[in-house]
């Protein structure tokens, strides 16, 4: 065991100035610290792995995925380098074809869907068509049958015509009826949603994901785009992992980079230019527009701010 440990050692200093790490959270009785079991045909590289990513803050079910991951690059490569981390699909266990060749992919978006905001009424939707807003989600929290589907079949009709691409978050079964682009739902929703539903239908799927655990899942699905976050703090949505940084983005980003992909969470005009930087091919912000003096002006603003070249 003490060989394992200094294997994972040496992984943590290789990447301690990687912006990878995050402070470990207090534990305490109620919220003990992870419990590292060996498994059977577990090796020692994965074993050493895992404990590395739980001590550079990673939640246990990421950890355990990338101690996988370790293991199967340092099987691919035929060594262990602590300076390399795995960012090749197939170490994740992640088909290695093209959506174009899944038959349950869902429909494709455009790759770069831009500048991405996220609404609270349809209201705001109208308002950014007229600001040319790339790329919209209608995220309407009601619990009021009638008033959701008015709001969804609302916004639907504010983009006809416009080059506003459309996602309704969460309400899947109104973004059917209404004709929408594309549907938006977090992990959570995966169990209760008629995926065959919304597929047949040809609405696009988003999917979020807070870290390489939910990538693997959300790769089963075949999304039409993948959602990481939160990249930096918010108050918007309790989250349920700590901010990812940008460390953690970009390696993502490269995994990932199969996909559409947007990066989301607490992205503001101080840092959308790195997080664009990163790979993706979309920025969701929500308060960067909503609480803008001049929202209009602050879309205008944001794209420049994207722009990588």
């Amino acid at each position: 065991m003490s060989h394992i440990r200094e294997l994972a050692k040496h992984i943590v200093a290789a990447h301690r100035n990687d912006d990878l790490c995050l402070p470990l959270p207090a534990f305490s009785p109620s919220n003990p610290p992870p419990v590292i079991k060996t498994e059977s045909g577990q090796d020692q590289y994965e074993l050493a792995s895992t404990i590395a990513a739980i001590e550079m803050g990673f939640i246990e079910s990421d950890a355990r995925v990338l101690g996988k991951a370790w293991s199967r690059m340092i099987k691919h490569e035929g060594d262990f380098n602590p300076k390399a981390w795995p960012t090749r699909p197939e170490y994740f266990d992640m088909p290695p074809y093209s959506r174009e060749m899944n038959p349950k992919a869902f429909k494709a978006c455009p790759k770069h869907l831009g500048l991405y905001g996220v609404f609270p009424d349809a209201d705001w939707i109208a308002r950014m068509v007229d600001a040319e807003l790339p790329t919209a989600q209608l995220r309407f929290k009601s619990e009021d049958p009638k008033e959701i589907s008015k709001q969804i079949k609302a916004a639907v009709a504010a983009v006809e015509g416009s080059k506003t691409l459309l996602f309704i978050n969460d309400h899947w079964q109104e973004a059917i009826a209404a004709g929408a682009y594309g549907v938006h739902l977090g992990q959570e929703d995966l169990a209760d949603a008629n995926l065959d539903a919304i597929r047949d239908a040809g609405l696009r799927l988003g999917l979020s994901t807070h870290g390489y655990a939910e990538l693997v899942i959300a790769d089963r699905f075949c999304p039409s785009y993948i959602a990481m976050g939160a990249v930096f703090p918010t108050n918007l949505k309790r989250m349920p992992t700590a901010p990812q940084g940008l460390g953690r983005l970009y390696a993502y980003a490269k995994l990932m980079q199969h996909y559409p992909l947007v990066a989301i969470g607490g992205i503001d005009e101080t840092s959308i230019h790195a997080v664009a930087q990163s790979g993706v091919g979309s920025v969701a912000v929500v308060r960067a527009i909503v609480a803008a003096a001049d929202p209009k002006a602050a879309v205008k603003r944001l794209q420049e701010l994207m722009k990588t070249n």
